[in-house]
């Protein structure tokens, strides 16, 4: 039975307002089509933190959406690697006055039921349109592989002894978390947000089930102190724990189109989604307008290789030691460019990819460590893991 329809006759419905649907629904209305977008709070503004590499972002969107910029972001395994490749923190405010909203129509609810062409609300009214897109993201991960981190936030005066204006740590595997080679590893990872803070987040990548907050912190906390910085113990924090295996959605005309981190754009490797998903949003929308499958046009068999091959990549990290992850990402932050951006971004780069992924194995030493990355051993190290009960609030941080 049909309730009262909102919105009229759509083009495109989005479901969904983060930063992917919003793009979706601002581009689809630059093109001229007749957009609804539908969300329970469209006017909020995104809670995350999001980066990604400048190169990345479409040339369409206005650069008042980045809030910092960092030149050469450093990794840390057992040298320095400095990554010649600008980076960004994108600004929420301006990612979300970058894409207005003004030629469509906004509809405050939450989706009940999605269909290719119809959107039941929670009040029984409902959307129709001829193509629904959704991105409403994913669910809590469970068992699966995950991506965790807990992130602190520290003035750039405080954070001077581990970041300055204008650097930032991507990856850090020093050993000063206080977790030992046998604990389950995790990496910092450090830049200014370019509004007088810097986020200090220890992030751990493919483990089943991820790492849980307070394990995270007392790591995050044991980093600073080891150089020096103290904390208040009032400082703004971020929580991030979501799956990292999402399957790429099969190709078929007349069915709902899952976009973004719920559409397998969650990159299985680092857990980026949202710069793959702003680049993607006129491929989707194109394909739409000329009425061809936009799953097919997102996913050919090239990008869907990529993604094959990034998955037996996040179930090589998940089973590594903090050694081994040493090793891996120091192999890896030799390889060329091409290379290293095949694995960190590239859409569909699956040759270069797949020799980053070769060779990275076999420049990884000891050589029996390779067993491990390629899971030949210890298929299931960490499952299960007993990381304790979170501990009272570390003193440590205010001697």
């Amino acid at each position: 039975m049909s309730g009262r329809e909102v919105g009229g006759a759509a083009d495109v419905c989005v479901v969904g307002l983060g930063p992917t649907g919003r793009a979706l629904a601002h581009r689809a209305a630059v093109a001229g089509m007749r957009v609804v977008a539908v969300d329970p709070r469209p006017d909020r503004l995104w809670g995350p933190t999001y980066s990604c590499w400048v190169d990345e972002l479409p040339k369409w969107l206005d650069h008042g959406a980045i809030a910092s910029r960092i030149e050469a972001p450093v990794v840390w395994t057992d040298a320095e690697h400095r990554i010649q490749r600008p980076y960004c923190v994108l600004s929420k405010q301006g990612l979300r006055d970058a894409l207005p909203l003004d030629d469509a129509r906004v509809v405050t609810g939450r989706a009940r039921t999605v269909e290719a062409h119809r959107v039941e609300l929670a009040d029984g009214s409902e959307v129709r349109a001829a193509t629904v897109f959704d991105t409403r993201g994913q669910a809590a991960p469970g068992s699966r592989r995950t991506a965790s981190a807990h992130g602190i936030f520290v003035d750039e005066d405080t954070a001077a002894p581990m970041v300055r204006p204008g650097e930032g740590l991507l990856l850090d595997w020093r050993p000063e978390n206080g977790a030992g080679p046998d604990e389950p590893p995790s990496f910092l990872y450090a830049v200014p947000l370019g509004d007088g803070t810097v986020i200090f987040e220890e992030t751990s990548l493919g483990l089943r089930g991820g790492m849980p907050q307070h394990e995270l912190r007392r790591r995050t906390v044991n980093r600073l102190a080891a150089h020096g910085i103290r904390l208040r113990g009032d400082e703004p924090t971020e929580a991030a724990h979501y799956p990292l295996d999402a399957a790429v959605p099969k190709a078929g005309r007349g069915q709902v189109i899952p976009f973004g981190s719920r559409g397998g754009m969650m990159h299985p490797i680092t857990g980026y989604c949202v710069a793959d998903s702003l680049a993607l949003v006129d491929t989707a929308l194109e394909a739409v307008a000329r009425g061809a499958d936009p799953i097919e046009a997102l996913w050919p068999w090239q990008a869907r290789a990529v993604h094959w091959m990034r998955m037996r990549g996040v179930y090589g990290l998940g089973r590594l030691t903090t050694p081994q992850s040493l090793a891996m990402f120091d192999a890896f932050f030799t390889r060329p460019p091409r290379q290293q951006r095949a694995l960190l971004s590239a859409h569909d780069d699956y040759t270069a990819l797949g020799t980053a992924l070769f060779m990275t194995v076999a420049t990884t030493w000891p050589f029996r460590w390779r067993y491990d990355l390629v899971g030949w051993t210890n298929r299931n190290r960490w499952v299960d893991w007993d990381y304790g009960l979170p501990r009272l609030p570390e003193t440590s941080a205010h001697n």
